[in-house]
């Protein structure tokens, strides 16, 4: 016989099943989520503005 597993979601961060909405298992799941989503902004942001120093100097050494 097989059991029937009730409709659930699978947590964002861990993949845990979970019942209920959102798309986290808990507050700290949600908390270390939000905070690598910020490190990995800044991080970007980083990698732009220095992709953005190097082609201003890039254009200033040909002339």
């Amino acid at each position: 016989m097989s059991e029937k597993i009730p409709q659930h979601r699978h947590c964002s961060k861990c993949g845990k099943a979970h019942l209920g909405e959102g798309r986290f298992c808990s507050e700290e799941c949600e908390s270390v989520s939000s905070d690598t989503l910020r490190k990995k902004k800044r991080q970007l942001m980083y990698l732009y503005g220095a992709t953005m120093v190097v082609l201003i100097l890039a254009l200033l050494f040909i002339r």
